[in-house]
């Protein structure tokens, strides 16, 4: 690219997985885009989340259903090739190197600036390159704002000089520690834990709450992922707070973690996954009336709606709409289908853009937590039927009296739990935990997103014998009265 400043009809700024699929489908309408990066394209899904810890935690998973198999478990029982799963993981995250993204990225006619950018005022996006200079981009129709999130750290004396882990290192990290403390009890947090417990660290646990893990989801799910944690080893603590964290000089030097109630710590490694902030602190959103920092408020278009005119959206985890990557992308399907729209002066209201996002962004986001045991949820709790005053039916049961679950493991443990609208019949909440539940979550979020009526569901017919029968005996549970209305 020469000269210092080009126009296009769409800048996208970010490229993790939200702003490649935004750049993809503006281009795929027509639309000239560019994308502006300052790390790796594919982003910390692609790099120090998603594809990494999932990496580090397949061979976990299955080494656990392998111990519940007869004929596997004594095959099983040895401790995990550390070497073989962190070359596996450093495989899965493409040896931190993105030269398939950017082959891809040319391949759909995007354009690619490396280095750091920011607004500059009404559709102006400049960027400081690599080599110091600065390059000036106009956007003819949209800016899109795909810049993610980054951890949230608590304000505690000596924590920068303490040198944490965050998600980043928790995945990349190419030694096991001997002794890791964890901070938080969500998805990350549950994760992380699960791997390196298994990897061979002593893992301590620090959840400054008291309602359990996972506190997000149903009450049972941080329930039965506790108590497989603490089977595995893990000092599983709630009710504790770190008021302050100190590391002598040396990248080897122990950290010493300080607790609330007077208690001290000794660990190799602390890893605080105790939430996200919005990457928005330097992306110049003061240019644009915007604060600096905050969360970007859009509507169902993903147009940021503070600011005049409708040029600026925020797509993916900055609009705080639902933190994952598979919504990130499915945010940008619909918000480059819609600029394109705009941009060609075509109707939004004739059902082929989708750009009413409120249900799959609200109602229908499904979300898998790779523990062991795993956890599959979409829609509502019971929690969230709660507070929205909402009627629904509760219907539990075993997923261990299913045939399909006696096949897969001996023993299995899990439980099922729908929500269904007792006045309109649909099914507004699912939760799943067990082995293997992972992929019964598309067919809950198909039924969740689709309203389909429970009159409707008797006739999809679930193969026997597998796991996802769980849908006839809950629908059986359900005609046979045995629920809890809430």
């Amino acid at each position: 690219m020469n000269g210092t400043s080009h126009v296009y009809d769409v800048v996208v700024l970010g490229a993790g997985p939200t702003g490649e699929n935004l750049a993809d489908r503006t281009s795929a309408a027509g639309l000239t885009s560019v994308i502006v990066e300052n790390e790796l394209l594919g982003g910390e899904c692609s790099f120090w989340a998603c594809e990494p810890s999932k990496a580090l935690l397949r061979p976990v998973l299955a080494r656990a259903d392998a111990r519940r198999i007869p004929g596997l478990r004594r095959a099983a029982e040895g401790p995990l090739d550390v070497p073989a799963v962190l070359a596996h993981r450093d495989k899965m995250s493409a040896y931190w190197k993105d030269d398939d993204q950017v082959d891809w990225l040319r391949s759909v006619s995007v354009d690619l600036v490396r280095g750091h950018g920011r607004l500059d005022g009404p559709r102006q996006v400049v960027v400081d390159t690599a080599d110091g200079g600065a390059l000036r981009l106009t956007a003819r129709h949209a800016v899109g704002v795909c810049t993610g999130t980054v951890t949230a750290f608590p304000d505690l004396p000596g924590l920068e000089q303490a040198r944490p882990w965050t998600n980043r290192d928790a995945t990349s990290s190419r030694h096991v520690p001997d002794r890791l403390v964890v901070v938080g009890g969500g998805v990350v947090a549950v994760e992380m834990a699960t791997a390196w417990q298994a990897l061979g660290s002593q893992v301590t646990m620090l959840v400054r709450g008291t309602k359990g893990l996972l506190n997000r989801m149903e009450p049972f799910a941080g329930e039965m992922v506790a108590d497989a944690l603490r089977a595995a080893g893990v000092d599983l603590r709630f009710g504790t707070s770190v008021t302050g964290v100190a590391r002598q000089d040396g990248t080897e030097s122990p950290v010493d973690v300080q607790l609330a109630d007077g208690e001290s710590l000794v660990a190799d490694e602390i890893l605080f996954a105790t939430g996200r902030s919005p990457h928005t602190a330097d992306i110049g959103l003061e240019t644009v009336g915007l604060t600096p920092g905050d969360w970007l408020t859009v509507d169902d278009s993903y147009r940021v709606t503070d600011v005049a005119d409708g040029w600026l959206y925020g797509v993916g985890d900055v609009n705080h709409r639902a933190l994952m990557t598979h919504q990130g992308k499915y945010q940008a399907r619909i918000a480059g289908a819609v600029i394109g729209a705009r941009a060609k002066g075509e109707p939004l209201d004739d059902g082929r853009w989708g750009a009413h996002a409120s249900t799959a962004d609200s109602a229908a986001v499904p979300q898998v937590v790779f523990t062991e045991p795993e956890v599959a949820s979409v829609g509502l709790t019971t929690r969230d039927a709660e507070r929205a005053g909402l009627r629904v039916d509760v219907v539990d049961y075993d997923i261990g009296r299913v045939a399909g679950a006696a096949q897969y493991a001996d023993g299995y443990r899990g439980k099922a739990r729908v929500l269904i609208d007792a006045d309109r019949g649909t099914v507004v909440g699912v939760t799943f935990v067990g082995p293997g539940t992972q992929e019964l979550l598309y067919s809950a979020t198909v039924v969740v997103a689709s309203e389909v009526r429970v009159d409707r569901l008797w006739h999809a017919v679930p193969a026997f014998p597998t796991i996802s029968e769980i849908w006839l005996r809950i629908l059986e549970t359900y005609r046979d009265g045995v629920r809890t209305a809430t």
